[in-house]
């Protein structure tokens, strides 16, 4: 364990944290740097941030335990992560999982003997699409299977570095079977700014409010109105006392790439192939609210995005659609940084997201304020998803009016649908608004006799057979762009659980409901999967359910007992067939554990039992 007073881990750091300044909002992008090189983020490496950064050291150890991507303790020069989700699981994902671990003489969740290796679970990484999937010091493997594990295997016991590993064990596929507006037509770079220009800031905003985009990010509010409220709050501050370089006040824009819902990785495909698009999105919003500098906050599962990210960056300034004087406007200067997430689902819900901008932990605020009016440093800040700016970008190219005249009244565009799961080709399918369910099901190939979809993710909702006529559309099913297609016979209790178990390790902890009811639910399914549940737990879940739903803190806590009591309702025999008993009895099986006792004390009459 290196010391704080370690020469050797002076020297390895001192290039870190030179190169991020003396800029506290830059800890969380020192700490995965430290992270990287030593393995760990060891207590001598948080006594030096600390006092780099001149802030408490319980800051620095607070945010380094936050993360899970960020480790206390040594995780080894390889640290693989296999992605937990229920579609891996259904691919094989445990099975892969032990099967390395013993070509690898390693426990799951421990560090080898070593000290070489690591095996463990994580969150969806956003390869639904191609998985079992996991990562390898934050980098992709899709389409794992023995043979990939074989070899993979034998790179880590001849120890090659993970750069010099075969391409294809990397490879990331798009897999995009249905394109539109978004994905299906070509995009010339700086034609939605050129077109702003010419039509003004003010009729831009008029357009994106004919339009009637709605945020692409599931919770649906209404692009214009928030690009309207951070301008208002702009304008009754112009006399601000935090300006920007050009002495106005200052206001941000900040895109959500953190797509941590399991089952989503629409916004990867995106940042991949259509990356000028998101951009030009941000840059078009940054005009209209008068910002000086935006944020793509990209998920920690994406990194391997981000050199590609930054040479898109840079050429754009290099054709002047960044930096200073777009385009030949004196008055309009605009760039974007890229700031690295850690694993942290949370960071999902945008005032969570600018906490870890800030270079926090990713805790959800207090609202109101909102971020439109007291976001990133307290100033008035714009948070759009990666599909929204997407969209913007083609508003701005070709009017409200067209835009609106795609999908329903109430939900009009595209929309980005992630499809994996018991479908023959999962992969992003992009439709008008107010396509079914079943029309979903026929073309990406669903296998068998389908028998329910997850909508949204886990905290979406669960729909039946019986549902498959009901529409994607912010009037029926809303969604931020994941189905997750189940077949006839699969045992939806095990995604249920798969899910709580989810929702247990993402809760940030700040509120008591979450805290606790995510991990009671848990406890409960886990009951049931035993020979342990009786009827009363299903009522307890229901209970619990209700006390998540109305006093949790955020998003998260009101959505974790969704998919638990929507399979509970619909597809009861799941949970009932597992039932021991219809009458109350204990988690814990005392007489059992007395069996040990028994049997050292040789005796098995009536009054040894209880």
């Amino acid at each position: 364990m290196y010391r704080s007073d370690s020469p050797g881990l002076s020297r390895l750091l001192t290039p870190i944290l030179q190169r991020h300044g003396r800029d506290a909002t830059r800890l969380l992008q020192i700490l995965r740097e430290v992270q990287d090189a030593c393995h760990s983020v060891p207590a001598g490496a948080i006594d030096l941030v600390a006092a780099h950064l001149d802030v408490p050291r319980v800051n620095v150890e607070g945010v380094a335990g936050f993360y899970s991507f960020l480790s206390a303790h040594p995780a080894g020069e390889y640290r693989l992560l296999f992605s937990g989700n229920i579609t891996d699981q259904m691919l094989g994902k445990d099975e892969l999982m032990q099967y390395l671990c013993n070509k690898l003489w390693v426990e799951p969740g421990r560090l080898s003997e070593d000290g070489l290796v690591s095996v463990d679970s994580t969150s969806c990484t956003g390869m639904c699409d191609q998985g079992p999937a996991a990562l390898v010091n934050g980098w992709p493997l899709t389409n794992l299977d023995h043979n990939r594990l074989d070899l993979i295997a034998e790179l880590i016991r001849s120890r090659k570095p993970v750069a010099d590993w075969p391409p294809m064990l990397f490879e990331v596929a798009d897999n995009v079977h249905r394109g539109d507006v978004l994905l299906g037509q070509p995009f010339e770079p700086g034609a939605a700014i050129r077109a702003t220009l010419a039509r003004g800031a003010k009729e831009t905003l008029a357009e994106m409010d004919k339009s009637n985009l709605r945020g692409r990010g599931g919770a649906g509010f209404k692009t214009a109105s928030k690009w309207a409220f951070c301008h208002a709050a702009i304008a009754e501050e112009e006399g601000g006392v935090i300006c920007d370089v050009g002495g106005q006040p200052e206001r941000f824009i900040v895109c959500n790439a953190d797509e941590g819902e399991p089952g989503t990785f629409k916004d990867r495909v995106l940042l991949n192939s259509h990356a000028d698009l998101v951009f030009e999105g941000m840059t078009v919003g940054a005009r209209v609210v008068g910002a000086s500098k935006g944020f793509l906050y990209l998920r920690g599962e994406y990194r391997y995005l981000l050199q590609q990210l930054e040479a898109v960056l840079k050429r754009r300034r290099e054709a002047g659609l960044l930096g200073g004087n777009i385009l030949g406007q004196t008055d309009f200067s605009f760039d974007i940084e890229i700031h690295l997430g850690a694993g942290a689902y949370i960071c999902g819900e945008e005032s969570a997201l600018i906490e870890s901008l800030e270079g926090k932990r990713g805790r959800p605020r207090n609202r109101p304020p909102f971020p439109v009016t007291r976001g990133y440093k307290g100033r008035p800040t714009v948070v759009d998803n990666v599909e929204t700016f997407a969209c913007a970008a083609r508003i701005a190219e070709n009017g409200g009016a067209w835009f609106a005249s795609i999908g329903t009244a109430q939900s009009t565009g595209t929309k980005l649908l992630s499809v994996s799961g018991d479908v023959a080709r999962p992969g992003i399918y992009e439709y008008p608004f107010g396509v079914t369910v079943r029309q979903i099901l026929d073309d990406c190939g669903a296998q068998g006799r389908s028998y329910a979809v997850q909508v949204s993710g886990p905290s979406g909702t669960t729909i039946s057979w019986k549902e498959f006529e009901r529409k994607i559309a912010f009037e029926d099913l809303p969604t931020a762009g994941a189905l997750m297609v189940f077949r006839h016979r699969r045992d939806l209790f095990q995604a249920a659980r798969n899910f709580a178990d989810f929702f247990a390790h993402e809760s940030c902890g700040f509120c008591t409901p979450c805290r606790v009811g995510t991990q009671l639910q848990k406890k409960i399914l886990e009951k049931i999967q035993s020979g342990h549940g009786t009827a009363s737990d299903l009522e307890e879940l229901k209970r619990l359910g209700h006390i998540l739903k109305t006093m949790s803190h955020c998003g998260l806590g009101s959505s974790a007992a969704n998919p638990v009591l929507d399979i509970l309702e619909k597809f009861p025999d799941m949970y009932e067939s597992k039932l021991k008993a219809f009458a109350f009895e204990p988690a814990f099986d005392l007489d059992g554990a007395l069996e040990t006792a028994r049997k050292i004390t040789g005796r098995d009459d009536e009054w040894a039992h209880l």
